[in-house]
């Protein structure tokens, strides 16, 4: 719903127009969670919009956060037993969008996953900072924006993470795309999708995309790849199978996860 004024939105969510002004400006007010619902409603929001103002408002009514020292993101040797077992491409990612381990064919549909240092292992990253990314991605602008999407939905559940801060202050000063789309305000969650690759060996590949939280609560999912079985994707697929393990490139990896 657009074009509404200040007043109909306070009266559509059962508020006076000054709480809902002191709630626009951040004041000290703490809206119910049905005042947010109604919110929701009239601003014609999605439902991953609406989960997004929830986790905003209570980020505002927790009290001042005590700080303290977050450790690694780290991947469960279960859960690097399980990618080796898995014949696709698959990786972990973590809650900032660190690529924290992979098998072989997710290491080379990704590029030089090997080559890089931990803190650069970043989808984000990857995609503003790559002199090829426009060229082995070829649905550039979606997956940008599908990214900033996921990344915002982390900041909301810790805004003061500092790998968040980093992330987000390093990009937005060597980007005015990042500006740009980050400030679009746009809310994902990493659950499936569709992914193209335009890969050097075997050429255009696209993959369905589905990803598993890792027990234990937010953080690190394990995401992986898929063709329709007889699909040109899925030929290309084996082809590149067969290729990385003729030329023995690519191996699974595990990476410490940046603090």
């Amino acid at each position: 719903m657009t074009g509404l004024r200040r007043e109909e939105l306070a009266l559509l969510a059962g508020v006076s127009t000054d709480y809902y002004q002191r709630m626009e400006q951040g004041r000290d007010v703490r809206p119910s969670d049905e005042v947010l619902d109604a919110l929701a409603r009239a601003l014609d929001l999605t439902a991953e919009e609406t989960r997004h103002l929830h986790a905003l408002a209570r980020a505002a009514r927790r009290p001042a956060p005590v700080k303290h020292r977050r450790a690694p993101e780290r991947v469960p040797e279960s859960t690097l037993r399980l990618l080796r077992s898995i014949a696709g491409p698959a990786l972990v990612l973590g809650r900032h969008l660190d690529v924290l381990a992979w098998n072989p064919l997710a290491g080379s549909l990704f590029g030089d996953l090997d080559g890089a240092v931990d803190r650069d292992r970043n989808m984000l990253r990857a995609l503003f900072h790559h002199p090829e990314a426009r060229e082995v991605c070829p649905d550039w602008e979606s997956s940008a924006l599908e990214y900033i999407g996921m990344l915002r939905a982390a900041v909301a559940a810790d805004p003061d993470h500092p790998r968040a801060v980093e992330l987000v202050g390093e990009l937005s000063v060597h980007s005015e795309e990042f500006r740009r789309f980050w400030a679009r305000h746009d809310v994902r969650e990493r659950t499936r999708g569709t992914k193209r690759f335009a890969h050097p060996m075997v050429g255009p590949i696209e993959l369905d995309w589905d990803a598993y939280p890792l027990p234990g609560g937010p953080g690190p999912v394990l995401i992986a790849y898929t063709a329709a079985p007889g699909s040109p994707d899925a030929e290309r697929l084996d082809l590149l199978t067969g290729l990385i393990a003729i030329t023995g490139a690519g191996r699974d990896r595990y990476a410490v996860g940046p603090e």
